[in-house]
């Protein structure tokens, strides 16, 4: 099984890929036009040129894994443009939209991060802590 954590680094692939490629072309696109190592737990994202389509490229210290995911009605309604460079890092939060075919970047979500506020001590005052009774019940 596949898991995904906050913390995992996940790299999307911004030029489109040809989907004949298996597992061995991935790694190899991965360390050729990305520069990157396939093997330091970073999660690759590929789409198509048709945006029919996304593969999940994973390396979990045993070998690799592939996923895919074809859409069975219309195309992948976002994708970054090719003038960001070759990879764009996405939060895995990001990562569930787009595999809900999601525009990340549009998308409203809480803070990742917040600091906690204690709620306000109430008194304590003696007797006031009865036991509610509903109407009818015994």
């Amino acid at each position: 099984m596949l898991q995904i954590t906050p913390q995992q680094r996940i790299l999307l692939a911004v030029h489109p890929v040809d989907f004949r490629r298996g597992i061995d072309g991935l790694v190899a696109l991965c360390r050729q036009q990305l520069s990157e190592d396939p093997r330091g737990g970073t999660l690759f994202v590929f789409t198509n040129r048709r945006r029919t389509g996304l593969k999940i490229l994973a390396y979990d210290s045993q070998g690799f894994w592939l996923c895919q995911k074809r859409f069975s009605q219309g195309r992948l309604l976002w994708w970054p443009s090719e003038a960001e460079g070759a990879a764009r890092e996405l939060a895995a939060r990001q990562l569930q939209i787009l595999l809900w075919n999601g525009n990340p970047e549009q998308s409203v979500m809480a803070p990742l991060w917040r600091a906690v506020v204690p709620a306000p001590l109430r008194p304590i005052v003696p007797g006031s802590s009865k036991a509610a009774t509903s109407p009818g019940l015994v």
